[in-house]
């Protein structure tokens, strides 16, 4: 009953489904998170050490969200987070904690970290999927302005490129009509225009 507003919105197609990454020792939270998110159409990775991840990471497709622990023996989550964002592949995205640690400190440091939220344990079903939602959402607005930008660069480039093709092409048959007119006009045009490439 608690899921049934999600349950709307997934039927009516405002709620976006990803490849979602899950990183958490514990083989119970990685069980319940994989069926809970799956359930949602969600694609799950789920995987319960930093070093499976990250190699995981390297291997799959990009996620669209990666989920967290922090308390985690060897490379904690902290170590993960950092790893991300060095790796330019995935470095945009987003990064959620999923943590028994409640201390403020703690969510300041995440966050701080390039984290996007801070999920606590024991998990809320609601609180996950609307967490998870919102931050798909956002990605999926990301990028297309991203997208939207590598557009706009390449189409600048081709512009200033056709800009100053057709400007060498002005500037020869100006001189060539001079040329035709006048000879000797024709070649001071050339032998100036040799001479401003030199300074130039």
């Amino acid at each position: 009953k608690t899921l049934f507003p999600y349950t709307t919105l997934f039927r009516s197609g405002a709620l976006r489904t990803g490849f979602i990454v899950v990183v958490d020792d514990e083989d119970a939270i990685q069980r319940a998170m994989a069926s809970l998110l799956s359930r949602w159409g969600h694609r799950v990775l789920a995987v319960g050490s930093a070093d499976e991840a990250l190699t995981r990471l390297g291997e799959d497709a990009a996620p669209d969200l990666i989920i967290c622990d922090i308390m985690m023996p060897m490379l904690d989550g902290y170590g993960v987070l950092h790893a991300v964002h060095r790796n330019e592949a995935i470095k945009n995205t987003p990064f959620i904690f999923l943590t028994a640690k409640t201390e403020v400190e703690d969510e300041t440091r995440g966050l701080e970290m390039g984290a996007v939220d801070y999920i606590t344990k024991p998990i809320s079903p609601p609180i996950v999927l609307a967490r998870v939602k919102t931050h798909l959402a956002l990605k999926q607005v990301q990028d297309f302005l991203r997208d939207q930008n590598t557009f706009l660069e390449t189409e600048i480039k081709k512009r200033t490129e056709e800009i100053v093709a057709i400007q060498d092409v002005t500037i020869h048959a100006m001189a060539s009509m001079a040329e035709t007119r006048d000879n000797e006009t024709g070649n001071h045009i050339r032998r100036t225009q040799h001479y401003v490439k030199v300074l130039a």
